[in-house]
């Protein structure tokens, strides 16, 4: 090839791109005019003014809790429940060997029946010295000492009948009962342990009347009084659905620490385990939100995603961010769409833009 062919090589592939550019830039146009019509049916974004509840998050306890324990001393003889048990109120838990409770009774019924004697022997003495004193036999000073033995006596059978009475109960302790119907949350001893006195035997609670205790920002806490009805969720028990609960009692004092307060909600008659998390809503302020039916918005790759008719009949899709739902299926659009947009209610799915709507309502 020569130098005088050497342009005509270079403009060639030149030409070729241009070409090629302008058929490229020609492509969009004609696909965008081969779009399909599609038929869908159109309602307008609205703005509605509502109260926006506030979520509070807590925790089920039991409506009453006991770390029973006993003032008999000595070893666990018998063990009659385990935890996850439940128990009427009465009902024996376990047994202490009651021999040293059993041998404190007897030495306080012993020293009564001493005080006893001891008793009516003042009082004889002291009705004898009576009868001298009336007739002249016995000084002021010796009917004196006699009345004050007699009293004495008195005193000591009524120390010695309270010493019965305690030894009494603290043997009636080495059988260790429920004080009212509960659940057994878990025991402490086995058999062959030492029950002291103070020692924790067995911890239960009610088994009715759970509470769920909510931690309220001190920002919100005014929002609730006693008596109002809440409606509470529990996250491991969706099976309950909503339950009805009321604030029985609003702790007055906050955490220093979190600066929220507590707020106990009764469940009523509902039995769930304690422990578990739960949530109420409390009514927040009175807000403006913009809503669509949740059908409109659709699911792709993480995107929420609406399809908006434009002025010239077409669609547009556009991202969106969502927020609640309303009981009547409307769903809160946080950004993405103004007041008066219109968007497809029933696409079936999201559209290219420029594609033709067709509104059939």
């Amino acid at each position: 090839m020569n130098a005088g062919n050497r342009p005509l090589v270079i403009l060639v592939p030149i030409v070729a791109m241009m070409l090629s550019f302008g058929c490229g830039h020609d492509e969009p146009h004609h696909a965008a005019s081969d779009l399909q019509p599609v038929a869908v049916s159109t309602v307008e974004v609205e703005l509605v003014s509502d109260v926006k509840p506030i979520e509070v998050r807590g925790v089920i306890q039991p409506a009453r809790q006991a770390m029973i324990s006993s003032r008999a001393m000595g070893p666990v003889v018998a063990l009659r429940v385990r935890a996850g048990d439940m128990v009427s109120k009465g009902q024996t838990l376990l047994e202490i060997q009651p021999a040293q409770s059993d041998g404190q009774l007897a030495q306080a019924e012993g020293a009564l029946s001493q005080a006893t004697a001891g008793l009516a022997l003042a009082e004889r003495n002291f009705q004898r010295f009576q009868a001298l004193h009336a007739e002249n036999a016995a000084s002021d000073l010796e009917l004196d000492v006699a009345r004050m033995q007699y009293e004495q006596a008195r005193g000591a059978v009524a120390q010695a009948n309270g010493a019965v009475q305690t030894a009494s109960s603290v043997a009636d302790e080495s059988q260790v009962r429920a004080p009212f119907a509960a659940r057994i949350v878990t025991t402490m001893v086995e058999v062959g342990d030492l029950a002291a006195p103070g020692r924790p035997l067995v911890r239960l609670e009610s088994i009715g009347g759970q509470q769920i205790w909510l931690t309220v920002r001190e920002s919100d806490i005014a929002r609730m009084a006693e008596g109002d009805e809440v409606g509470v969720e529990i996250d491991a028990r969706p099976d309950l659905g909503v339950l009805s609960g009321k604030v029985v009692e609003i702790v007055p004092s906050a955490d220093t620490a979190t600066h929220t307060f507590t707020v106990k909600v009764g469940l009523g008659d509902t039995s769930v385990s304690s422990g578990l998390a739960g949530r109420a809503l409390i009514s927040g302020d009175r807000a403006d939100r913009l809503v669509v039916p949740i059908s409109a918005v659709h699911l792709r790759g993480g995107l929420e995603l609406v399809v908006v008719r434009a002025d010239d009949g077409t669609a547009r899709t556009r991202a969106v961010t969502t927020g609640g739902t309303l009981e009547d299926g409307r769903i809160e659009v946080l950004s993405g769409l103004n007041r008066g947009d219109s968007v497809a209610v029933d696409a079936p799915g999201p559209l290219a833009d420029g594609t033709p709507l067709e509104v059939t309502q």
